[in-house]
């Protein structure tokens, strides 16, 4: 699959096929050049999916109702783990 194709490629398109990509790589009867190409994909799949999920950790915001009843929005700060 070319880098445009997968670019172009929602959350769920991509995480789909890097989910079929590692089903056929554990399944062991994928041949060595196969494996290879499948793997490079489910690089650039995982690294896609990675880049939109931070694309939209950055979008959400943080409501709160203050104590006088006034909504005020903040960034959202994920907690360290």
């Amino acid at each position: 699959m070319e880098n445009e194709d997968i670019q172009a490629l929602s959350f769920e398109e991509a995480l789909t096929r890097l989910e079929t990509i590692v089903r056929e790589l554990e399944s062991g009867k994928i041949k060595l050049d196969d494996a290879v190409n499948a793997y490079e994909n489910a690089v650039k799949l995982k690294q896609l999916c990675e880049n939109k999920l931070k694309s939209a950790q950055l979008k959400i915001e943080k409501l709160e109702i203050t104590p006088d009843d006034k909504v005020t929005s903040s960034e959202f700060e994920v907690p360290e783990a």
